[in-house]
């Protein structure tokens, strides 16, 4: 079988495991004070033109965005996200159980805009009510978003002006944040991010470590005691530069921004193909995550030999351009994808066209 289904797939780039391995013989102190965590955040640090960044490596994507949550919020506060945002929806309702509260935006492609946020923080000012309801006090965005879709600078730009006028901090949940950076046309860079935002994730476990997020914090008021949080959560690996070996291979050189740009430039030769073929498409193609329109024929035949989503969950998103016999399907690339894969991809989907 050939697995399109997510970007996590395959243990971790050669590049990664071998320096896992160099790093194994050697005694070090633990929960991330080591030398090499040291370094890997210096390198982030200089990476993203942020010195005074806090840089705090965890395991988990759910994980980073709870600590990101609980690090903000006061106790009658809640998260603004999109509807289909992931703390939203594939968390199993992990901020909720923290106490808080996620504020859902009405999304149609992942993201929510500046007009969006604004309406909702006038709507609360002026309600009589308002001390009877959650308090919106931080804002959750993903790029790239659970749609596959990207943020562009214009559109953050617009977002963080909002919510300073506001005094909401913003969190981006950068799970694949490498692919956004990658995604054609993208004038997103890495040092815009710590001048829109308060804090943001690089993930790793989707972009070839074989686990591991970076949580990147500028917001002073945020970064004190944060130490505190990640350990009550039960976040503080002993093994700490297990985490830091993986993190310092992957800026190292340019491989953070390679694999990005291999995961994507595959994606776009399948969305090539798929529409030569005559495949419709959900969404816009801007990331290593397709979303595309299949007859239950043609996903049927493909089950065979190739793994992938079928999104029957979000039927209801999709639903005004769906026939009776047709689904969205998900393909997603990574960075253990080959060439070969996507030709056999693309054949098979020609031979049932």
């Amino acid at each position: 079988m050939i697995y399109f289904s997510s970007d996590y797939i395959k243990g971790c780039h050669p590049r990664i495991w071998q320096a896992m391995e160099k790093s194994l013989p050697e005694a070090r102190p633990g929960y991330g004070e080591d030398p090499i965590c040291r370094e890997a955040a210096a390198m982030i640090r200089a990476e993203i033109k942020a010195p005074e960044a806090a840089v705090h490596f965890l395991t988990g994507g759910t994980q980073t965005n709870l600590l990101a949550v609980v690090a903000f919020l006061r106790p009658h506060e809640g998260a603004l996200c999109a509807a289909t945002g992931h703390i939203n929806v594939h968390e199993s309702g992990a901020i909720e159980a923290t106490g808080h509260k996620v504020l859902p935006l009405p999304s149609e492609d992942g993201k929510i805009t500046a007009e969006q946020i604004d309406e909702v923080m006038r709507a609360h000012r002026d309600d009589p009510t308002r001390e009877h309801t959650v308090k919106p006090g931080m804002i959750y965005l993903s790029n790239t978003t659970e749609l596959g879709t990207v943020y562009r600078k214009a559109e953050l730009e617009a977002i963080s002006q909002v919510a300073r006028s506001w005094g909401l901090p913003i969190y981006m949940d950068g799970a694949r944040l490498a692919s956004a950076l990658a995604a054609p046309g993208q004038d997103l860079e890495f040092a815009d991010l710590p001048r829109l935002l308060d804090a943001f994730s690089i993930g790793g476990t989707k972009n070839g470590l074989l686990f591991g997020e970076a949580l990147v914090i500028v917001n002073k008021a945020a970064q004190r005691d944060f130490r505190y949080i990640q350990k009550q959560r039960g976040a503080m690996l002993a093994k700490g530069w297990l985490l830091g070996v993986q993190y310092r291979e992957l800026f190292s050189g340019d491989l953070y921004q390679e694999i990005g740009r291999w995961e994507n430039e595959l994606a776009q030769k399948i969305a090539e193909g798929l529409a030569e073929a005559g495949c419709r498409f959900a969404l816009p193609a801007e990331s290593n995550q397709l979303f595309v329109i299949l007859t239950k024929a043609q996903i049927a035949a493909l089950e065979k030999n190739f793994v992938f989503e079928v999104q029957a969950t979000m039927r209801g998103c999709f639903s005004d351009k769906l026939a009776e016999n047709e689904e969205v399907v998900r393909f997603c690339t990574s960075f253990a994808t080959s060439g070969e894969d996507v030709e056999k991809l693309l054949s098979a989907v020609r031979s049932r066209s």
